[in-house]
């Protein structure tokens, strides 16, 4: 049995730490997560999922503002291994020569490709159809460590990123175990990442969620996609600022971001290729809401422009 330090702070990290933990092979011995954060309109400071899970099961929490800068708040543990899936900071080569084992991440694509902090939320807004799950070995490279294990898996036309990342989270915990226990056994294969098909990709911003009208209808559609739940898509109308969570392709025809339709059949936008069907929306402050009750609260005539 191993005894493992478990960093990570999403939704997304908790089947992973859970399997660990309820396996009985090897045993959580902290978790490490980012500080709680203050969210929404009162400030309420909310606490990381892992955080939350982890507390609730006995296990030790950690949330330093940077752990390379306090690596030392692992001694009391003494950890054999450090898993990361989902943590939310770069780790300098102090944190990767901290435990005999090293570092462990569950990252979610098929590296090489993918690379960085959003490999899902890119992946959609690039189209991607096929990908996965790659668990390696980490180095001092952001996302360049040697391959342990991967998983093909698809992306579905309607998916968002939530959707996707939901679904590979419940996917990584057997394989996660499978890694821990051929490293404990001293079986564990390393692979080194081909240079043929890398790629990387920028941390998201909620700048990078303003649509571009001039894009085609299925670019929009999948950016929509990728960045929900986060930061999610956005249009201007005036002073308004509109969120848009469900979108799809639709038929027509008219000028880039023109209204060409508006009644309770659908609210649709011409865009620079192809035309989008809105179907699902929140205005600054308000509530997600379909197309409908949108129209029913305000004016949105044909021949509009979203900006």
């Amino acid at each position: 049995m191993m005894k493992v330090a478990f960093f990570g702070t999403p939704d997304v990290a908790v089947g992973c730490i859970g399997a660990i933990h309820e396996s009985g092979r090897h045993a959580v011995v902290c978790a490490v997560v980012q500080p709680d954060k203050l969210v929404g309109r009162k400030r309420e400071l909310v606490s990381p999922p892992v955080k939350v899970w982890a507390l609730a099961n006995g296990i030790p929490v950690l949330q330093p503002e940077r752990i390379s800068r306090e690596v030392e708040i692992l001694d009391t543990y003494k950890p054999d291994i450090i898993v990361t899936c989902a943590f939310g900071q770069m780790l300098r080569q102090n944190v990767l020569d901290y435990a005999p084992h090293g570092v462990i991440n569950v990252h979610f694509s098929l590296l090489p490709a993918y690379r960085g902090s959003s490999p899902v939320q890119w992946s959609i807004i690039e189209g991607v159809t096929e990908s996965g799950i790659t668990i390696m070995k980490t180095d001092i490279g952001m996302d360049t460590g040697p391959i342990i294990l991967q998983q093909n898996l698809t992306i579905n036309d309607n998916e968002t990123a939530g959707d996707v990342l939901a679904r590979f989270g419940k996917a990584a915990p057997e394989m996660l175990l499978a890694v821990l226990d051929s490293i404990k056994d001293g079986t564990v294969e390393y692979t080194p990442q081909p240079a043929e098909g890398a790629s990387s990709h920028p941390m998201l911003k909620k700048e990078d969620g303003r649509i571009d009208w001039n894009k085609s209808a299925t670019d929009i559609v999948n950016r929509i996609r990728g960045l929900n739940p986060w930061p999610i898509a956005y249009f201007t109308r005036g002073e308004e600022v509109v969120r848009v969570y469900k979108a799809r392709v639709t038929e027509g025809s008219g000028k880039v971001g023109e209204v060409i339709r508006a009644d309770k059949g659908g609210l649709h936008i011409s865009c620079g290729t192809g035309v989008i069907e809105l179907l699902e929306m929140q205005s600054t402050g308000g509530k997600v809401m379909s197309y409908r009750d949108f129209l029913n609260g305000r004016k949105v005539t044909v021949g509009e422009v979203f900006l």
